[in-house]
C-alpha cells in the first residue's frame, strides 16, 4: 500500500476498513516513495519500496503530488518507469445513483505508459526555444496492443479502437497504428477501427456508447481518459490499474492529492476502493471484488450516505461505515 498525499492516507485507510469487513485475505504492507536520490542526483523510488513491490507483485497507490514546473519528476511517472508499467487501464462505466448526461457509459480505455511525449526527454536548444521528443517504439507498441486485444477477448469485449494522429504524426502514430493493425490481424473474432483522436473526443462526447475498448498512445490516453471520467461523473469514482511488463500490476486513484480538504473527513474514497477491486480481481479473487464492488455501488445508488463530492454531506468515515455494514 503507497498511502499517498493529501486525502491518501485517508481514503486508504477507508480501503483497509472495507476489506476488513469483506474478510479479504489481504495482509498490508505500508510503503513510502517519497523520492531519494542515487550517487548520480538521479530521483528514485527509496530501496525498502522497490523490494517491497519487487516482492508481492502488487501495489495499491492512493494519489501522489507533483511540482508543476519545478522540483523532483513525477513520482507516478518515476513508478512506472521503475517497474515498467506499460499498460494503463481506465474502465468508464456510469453508476446507478449517480445521475449525468450519459446513462450507458461502459467503456475500457488503454494507455502505453512508458513513452510518447511522457518519456521525459526534453532540453532547451538555445534560450527561448525547449524542444520536447516524442518516442514511439515498436517493442512499445505492440505489447499495448497485443493486451487491449488479449483483454478484449478474455472480457468478452467486442471491438477495439486505435486512436491516433497518424495524419499529422505519420512515423510516430504511424508506426503506433501499423502496430494496431498486425496485431488486430490476428484476432479476427474482435473487430478493430481507427480513430483520429479529434474525431475520439468529438464522437465519445456525442454518444460513449459506440465505443468499448479503445487503445492509444500516452499523451492522448491522459486526456481521453479523464474526459471519459466525466462522462461517468469525475476522477472520483473512475479507478484505474497499471500493467507491467514484469508481473507486477499497480492500481490507483487517479485524481488528485486534494490538500484543500486532507485531514477533514471529507475525502470520496470510492475510486480508491473500485481500483482495489480491480486489484482482487487481478489477484484471482473475483468473489471479494464482486462483494465490495456491490457494497459501494449499493451504497452510492442508496443515496442516504454520500459524501459532499456527489451531492451529500457525509463524512468519509461515514461513507466507509454504510459500505462495510452492507458487507
Amino acid at each position: 500500500m503507497i498511502p499517498g498525499d493529501g486525502i491518501g492516507p485517508e481514503i486508504s485507510a477507508a480501503v483497509k476498513q472495507i476489506f476488513a469487513a469483506a474478510k479479504a485475505p489481504i495482509e498490508w504492507e505500508d510503503v513510502d516513495v517519497t523520492p531519494t536520490f542515487d550517487k548520480y542526483g538521479r530521483s528514485t523510488i527509496p530501496e525498502a519500496a522497490k523490494e517491497s513491490i519487487n516482492s508481492t507483485k502488487i501495489a495499491l497507490k492512493g494519489p501522489l503530488g507533483t511540482p508543476i514546473g519545478k522540483g523532483h519528476p513525477s513520482l507516478n511517472l518515476t513508478l512506472r518507469k521503475t517497474f515498467d508499467l506499460f499498460a494503463n487501464v481506465r474502465p468508464c462505466r456510469s453508476i446507478v445513483g449517480y445521475k449525468t448526461p450519459y446513462d450507458n457509459v461502459d467503456t475500457v480505455l488503454i494507455r502505453e505508459n512508458t513513452e510518447g511525449e511522457y518519456c521525459g526527454v526534453e532540453h532547451e536548444v538555445v534560450p527561448g526555444v525547449v524542444q520536447s521528443i516524442k518516442l514511439i517504439t515498436r517493442d512499445a507498441s505492440m505489447r499495448v496492443a497485443n493486451y487491449a486485444f488479449e483483454m478484449a477477448r478474455s472480457t468478452g469485449r467486442k471491438r477495439v479502437t486505435a486512436v491516433h494522429k497518424a495524419n499529422i504524426m505519420k512515423m510516430s502514430d504511424g508506426l503506433f497504428l501499423e502496430c494496431c493493425q498486425e496485431v488486430a490481424s490476428r484476432y479476427p473474432d474482435i473487430e478493430f477501427e481507427e480513430q483520429l483522436l479529434d474525431k475520439t473526443c468529438l464522437l465519445i462526447t456525442e454518444d460513449p456508447t459506440q465505443f468499448d475498448v479503445l487503445v492509444m498512445p500516452n499523451l492522448y490516453g491522459d486526456i481521453l481518459s479523464d474526459l471519459s471520467a466525466g462522462l461517468i461523473g469525475g476522477l472520483g469514482l473512475t479507478p484505474s490499474g497499471n500493467i507491467g511488463a514484469g508481473g507486477i500490476a499497480m492500481f490507483e486513484a487517479v485524481h488528485g492529492t486534494a490538500p484543500d480538504i486532507a485531514g477533514q473527513d471529507k475525502a470520496n474514497p470510492t475510486a480508491l476502493v473500485l481500483s482495489s477491486v480491480m486489484m482482487l480481481r487481478h489477484m484471482n479473487l473475483g468473489d471479494f471484488a464482486d462483494r465490495i464492488e456491490s457494497a459501494i455501488l449499493a451504497t452510492i445508488a442508496e443515496g442516504k450516505t454520500l459524501t459532499g463530492d456527489l451531492g451529500g454531506k457525509s463524512r468519509c468515515s461515514e461513507f466507509t461505515k454504510a459500505v462495510c455494514e452492507r458487507l
